[in-house]
């Protein structure tokens, strides 16, 4: 399962993430007690859930009304109450990383240490309420055991009045806060992404990406803002299926023009070895008319030293061009043995199995096996595989 974040169209806030996790299939009934009875320690609320109409998109809407007037408390006591909270466990120690994602930016934004940082709109119990509630909302759709993959997030623009006075959209927090995933300008000359919104989506995501890999959508929540723009003001969640798996890998590459055809075979073999998951050689002309040949591997990261250390030594080349962490698609695969009778003799052959959709796309015997009986037949390899297939 992939669950993907969508703020591409009206950024993100708290309540928009619990409104969509509402429609996905959380309890709204649970939340709203355990909203309103985490954030007491801060200040009484009110939480109501309304199914509502943005601009043509039904999504839920989660509402939490301040009943007392919040004040700020600086960070080292702020924790210590919300460690105090009678929750699950993994809903506290989640709930506190994401108030220390806004707290170091808080911090490093206005100079000050996290032990003189005060809250004020963040630690307000409305704010407090929002992250408890997504959080535990999170926890209680099992999306922990998910991949979450977050797109790209709409910001806005212009200018909103803080307790710091008025400042640019997004804040200094909200950037801070989003340094390492990718903002959108825009589409309005208002605030949308909130730093408590942009906290619990780096911390729940597991991938940033900018835009949606190739997926089966089985369910979608909508959480409505509460603003109301020419577009839809929603948060969009999809709950899908990959429909090839997902496999991150290294591109490993440099150009050879001075081993012999005996030193290419052998540094071929030497890097399988070494944990090459696959090694290409092609032949090529290189400059000054120069015939060479272009090495490729695949390798997953934890062999790529080895990889490179082999490749050096092997080749002496000066230098290797390295593509990290690329995305590769990948079909879901298995291997099932099958026993032949040839010759009056049983041979158990493993194939490999591929599927696209629980369909059965390719069914290839492995090629060891095939020369095994061959070897102990005496029959051509060419005529074992006929009899396989």
């Amino acid at each position: 399962m992939t669950i993907i974040i969508d703020p591409q169209g009206s950024g993100i806030a708290g309540n928009m993430l619990i409104g969509a996790f509402v429609d996905l299939g959380a309890n709204a009934n649970e939340l709203k007690e355990i909203i309103e009875q985490a954030a007491e320690s801060f200040g009484k609320v009110e939480v109501t859930f309304e199914k509502i109409n943005k601009k043509g998109i039904s999504s839920t809407y989660c509402h939490v009304k301040m009943l007392e007037k919040n004040h700020s408390i600086n960070y080292p006591d702020f924790i210590e109450r919300i460690n105090n909270l009678d929750l699950d466990e993994r809903v506290i120690k989640t709930s506190i990383n994401v108030f220390e994602r806004i707290a170091i930016a808080e911090s490093k934004v206005h100079g000050k240490t996290l032990d003189t940082i005060h809250f004020h709109e963040v630690g307000a119990s409305d704010a407090v309420a929002d992250v408890i509630g997504s959080i535990y909302a999170y926890y209680s759709l099992n999306l922990d055991n998910q991949k979450i993959i977050g797109l790209p997030i709409a910001v806005g623009g212009g200018r909103v009045n803080t307790a710091h006075g008025i400042i640019p959209v997004p804040a200094p927090a909200v950037v801070e806060i989003l340094k390492d995933a990718k903002m959108i300008g825009g589409p309005v000359s208002s605030e949308l992404a909130t730093p408590t919104g942009a906290a619990i989506y780096m911390e729940i995501c597991d991938e940033i990406k900018e835009f949606i890999p190739l997926i089966k959508t089985k369910n979608t929540g909508y959480g409505a803002g509460k603003k109301d723009f020419d577009h839809p003001n929603v948060l969009r969640i999809i709950e899908s299926s990959d429909i090839t798996e997902n496999d991150m890998i290294d591109v490993i590459e440099t150009n050879i023009d001075h081993l012999t055809g005996e030193e290419i075979g052998y540094l071929f073999n030497k890097l399988l070895e070494s944990g090459a998951r696959d090694v290409s050689i092609t032949p090529m002309i290189m400059k000054k008319n120069r015939p060479g040949n272009l090495l490729k591997v695949i390798s997953k990261k934890e062999d790529r030293e080895n990889i490179l250390e082999s490749i050096f030594k092997e080749t002496g080349s000066l230098g290797i061009r390295i593509t990290p962490n690329i995305h590769r698609g990948i079909s879901k695969r298995e291997f099932k043995k099958q026993t032949f009778k040839i010759n009056n003799k049983n041979y158990e052959v493993t194939f490999k199995i591929g599927y696209l959709n629980g369909e059965i796309i390719s069914k290839r015997p492995e090629y060891e096996d095939l020369k095994r009986i061959a070897e102990d037949s005496g029959l051509p390899l060419k005529k074992i595989s006929e009899m396989i297939r």
